[in-house]
Formats: structure tokens, C-alpha cells, sequence
């Protein structure tokens, strides 16, 4: 039966993965009310374990040191009872060589040489170079799938990323290369990067440590 994560782990987590956002983004990241939310970042602050930021323009939450630990040893719990038999160890291993791939697609995206430059940026004018890279971004989406099924069908909070990956690929493919590989909207990479960390954070994984 596919686990359900408590409120308070979904909303440490999802400050883990958006990295810095306001309560808002938050609590659509976790998948709870936006009261809920504030309830477990104010529980968390008072912890130690996440801190808001006010000053000026920039208003939002991010964890802290002990937040970090925390939110990786609520993890690791819950796998002890979720995940007995390692399904996400073992997709985790099978993501590698797609993001090995993925990381490669997105230089080409942000980097087209020319004989004069060779880290030249793409200017999306060479049609079919930009053609050759939705494709294969659309591969990784198809190969993604059956991966993040195996993942939701033991944790639920993986459920989402497919259809989000595929959103922000479709916007790409319409002629809005920032959906691509920008880090300001729900583009393929910010997608891709959180599911990332989400394995790394869930499996307790070094990145420096990656093979």
C-alpha cells in the first residue's frame, strides 16, 4: 500500500526541495492548506529547523543545518515501515543513467559552439539542433514514467513529477525556452533537479559521492 506522508514531513521536505520559497509555494509543494502549512513552518521554526526571511522584496522559508538533519531522519523512518524491500534504492540506481543524460540535453540547451566561440550560448534559432534535444528530452520524460510509478506506488509524494516534467516540456516545445532549463519557473530541469534530491534526501545520499 502506497505510504501516505505526514503533514509535518511533507512540509519540511518541501522547503528542503524548493530551497527558499514564501508559504504559498510551500504548501502547494506538500500538497496541504496553506493554514496547514503555516502551522508546521511556524512548529518548525520554533524547533530550530526552518527560519523565515522578511526584508525588503524577498519574504520566504528555508531549513536550516538541524532542519536539513531532521528532515532526513524523518525520511529514513519512514522507509524503515514504506519501503522494506528498496524500491527506491533500486529506481534511484536505474535515475543515474537518465540524469547522466538529462544534464547533457540541458548543456546543449543553454550551449550551442560556433567556430568563433565554443561555449557560445544557444540562441533557439538552429531549429533542428533545439529539435534533436526535445527529442530526447521527450525520451527521458517516456523512460521517467514507469520510474516515478515504481517510486508513488511505496511513497505517495512522489506522485506529480511525470506531469509536471511533461507541462513544462510541452511550454518548451511551443516556443517558451525558459520552460527548458530556467530555474525561476517549473521548467524540465527544476523538475528533474528536485526529484533528484528528493532520492538523494530520501536515501540519505552523498551527491558528491554519485556514480
Amino acid at each position: 500500500m502506497t505510504n501516505q506522508s505526514p503533514a509535518e514531513l511533507l512540509v519540511l521536505h518541501a522547503v528542503r526541495l524548493l530551497g527558499f520559497a514564501d508559504s504559498e509555494a510551500v504548501a502547494e509543494h506538500a500538497g496541504t492548506s496553506h493554514a496547514d502549512a503555516l502551522r508546521e513552518l511556524n512548529a518548525a521554526k520554533d524547533a530550530g529547523w526552518a527560519q523565515h526571511i522578511a526584508f525588503a522584496d524577498l519574504d520566504g522559508w528555508s531549513l536550516t543545518d538541524s532542519g536539513k538533519t531532521e528532515n532526513e531522519r524523518q525520511l529514513a523512518a519512514e522507509r524503515v515501515s514504506a519501503d522494506p524491500d528498496d524500491v527506491v534504492a533500486a529506481a534511484y540506481r536505474d535515475f543515474l543513467p537518465l540524469n547522466a543524460r538529462l544534464l547533457r540535453v540541458i548543456t546543449d540547451w543553454q550551449i550551442k559552439p560556433t567556430e568563433a566561440e565554443q561555449f557560445a550560448p544557444n540562441d533557439h534559432l538552429d531549429l533542428a539542433w533545439d529539435g534533436r534535444l526535445l527529442e530526447e528530452l521527450t525520451t527521458l520524460g517516456r523512460q521517467l514514467a514507469p520510474l516515478t510509478d515504481r517510486l508513488s506506488a511505496v511513497l505517495a509524494r512522489f506522485d506529480g513529477y511525470v506531469a509536471r516534467y511533461e507541462s513544462a516540456l510541452h511550454k518548451g516545445m511551443s516556443g517558451e525556452p525558459d520552460w527548458i532549463d530556467k530555474s525561476d519557473v517549473d521548467s524540465c530541469h527544476r523538475v528533474w533537479f528536485q526529484l533528484h534530491e528528493d532520492l538523494v534526501a530520501t536515501l540519505g545520499v552523498d551527491r558528491r559521492n554519485e556514480t
